[in-house]
């Protein structure tokens, strides 16, 4: 059954598994339907990877559809086994207080000014106590079937606990109390999620009869093929006092050739024609299409303004500027001291290590205060403000104190 959200979100690359795609579409022509989508507050910001399943809720927006915003309240306090060899670390109630409000302020970000509900699933947990939920869940949740979740056969290689085991159950009761309240027939999630997901659908079935949907969309993978997260040192964060919209921006403008198509398809909401025209341009053109991608990802995050000051900040350094205001900043208490450069870029955050700011020097891809480096044993007394530039795109503004 046609349906023109589906047929969209085909063509945008956003759809990567349908519990009943017909059923769906069914469902979706019949009028405005509620769906929702939860993370749990692992860390106080989610990045770009995470973002794509939101990305597609605003799509259900702008046709007209219903949106829940879930916080992990109750699952954050577990830890989701899904695609990890250990245990999560458990969190504080202060880090998991500091992680909802920031988990809260990323959904406001890509969500921008349209409408939603917030809700946290620690609200109708708490009510249970261990044998009330097994009284009112408990059979409907067969040992078989849990086991045999590829979430749980990688984590039972490795020592899987009681407490992550029932992740997944209550993420299930999350649907169904979602459906009782608000209708919610559909999920939205990651598809390293689906295993999760879709054990919402069976406890509504065989509780209440009634039909509800999962849909997944791909995992961001970064240009080396490595899922993109925090896990992998490669966050793009969407909180801008975890990453500025400058260096958001950087992280667009920079992504492979390859990439552009995917990337302007689900980071942007242009017309596919347009992105179609861009995606065609070749050799050195491809780069207007990465800063058309770069700008439109960074105006949906952090605004047109924001955006625009990234993007003039970007021309302004590439022309060999050294004072836009929206490039990334640090401070360092070194004032008057003779340093080496090493521990210099090293201790300003340009770099994570003396061994990369020695390749990087000997690759020739280090320029402090506009002067190329190319001896390693170079010495610096910086002044009150020095600008670093790593390679051709990262740039890092130096405050000496």
């Amino acid at each position: 059954m046609k349906n023109e959200l589906l047929h969209e979100l085909q063509q945008r690359g956003f759809i990567y598994q349908c519990s009943n795609l017909d059923g769906l579409a069914a469902a979706l022509n019949a009028g405005p339907i509620t769906l929702y989508y939860g993370a749990d507050p692992t860390a106080d910001s989610l990045h770009y990877g995470h973002i794509v399943p939101i990305l597609l809720a605003r799509w259900f927006q702008k046709f007209g559809h219903q949106l829940i915003m879930l916080v992990g309240g109750a699952t954050g306090r577990i830890g989701d086994p899904s695609e990890r060899d250990t245990g999560r670390p458990m969190l504080t109630e202060e880090q998991l207080k500091r992680n909802l409000a920031g988990l809260r302020r990323s959904y406001k970000k890509v969500l921008g000014n349209n409408k939603f509900l917030m809700v946290d699933n620690y609200d109708w947990n708490k009510k249970y106590s261990h044998i009330g939920f097994l009284e009112e869940f408990g059979t409907s949740f067969t040992v078989a079937h849990m086991l045999s979740m590829e979430s749980v056969k990688r984590r039972l290689e490795h020592g899987m606990t009681f407490l992550e085991f029932n992740y997944m159950t209550i993420q299930a009761v999350d649907f169904y109390e979602l459906y009782k309240k608000h209708n919610c027939v559909l999920q939205i999630c990651g598809s390293d999620q689906w295993g999760n997901s879709i054990m919402g659908i069976e406890l509504i079935r065989k509780k209440l009869q009634k039909e509800v949907f999962v849909l997944s969309v791909p995992l961001i993978l970064d240009s080396s093929g490595a899922k993109v997260g925090k896990s992998a040192g490669n966050a793009v964060w969407i909180n801008e006092d975890r990453t500025s919209p400058y260096e958001y921006y950087q992280a667009f403008r920079n992504v492979a050739d390859s990439d552009v198509d995917k990337f302007l398809k689900i980071y942007t909401e242009l017309p596919l024609s347009e992105i179609a025209k861009l995606s065609a341009l070749q050799s050195e053109k491809i780069n207007e299409a990465k800063k058309i991608l770069a700008f439109e990802a960074t105006k949906m995050i952090h605004g047109a303004k924001a955006a625009k000051a990234a993007a003039d900040a970007a021309a302004a350094l590439f022309a060999g500027g050294t004072n836009a205001e929206a490039v990334p900043t640090a401070q360092l208490a070194v004032g008057g001291k003779q340093l080496a450069v090493v521990d210099f870029i090293v201790d300003a955050g340009l770099v994570s290590s003396k061994a990369e700011a020695r390749r990087l020097i000997e690759q020739g891809g280090l320029i402090v205060a506009g002067e190329k480096i190319t001896d390693v044993k170079a010495t610096i007394t910086p002044a009150e403000t020095v600008m670093l530039q790593k390679g051709k795109k990262t740039f890092l503004k130096v405050i000496v104190k």
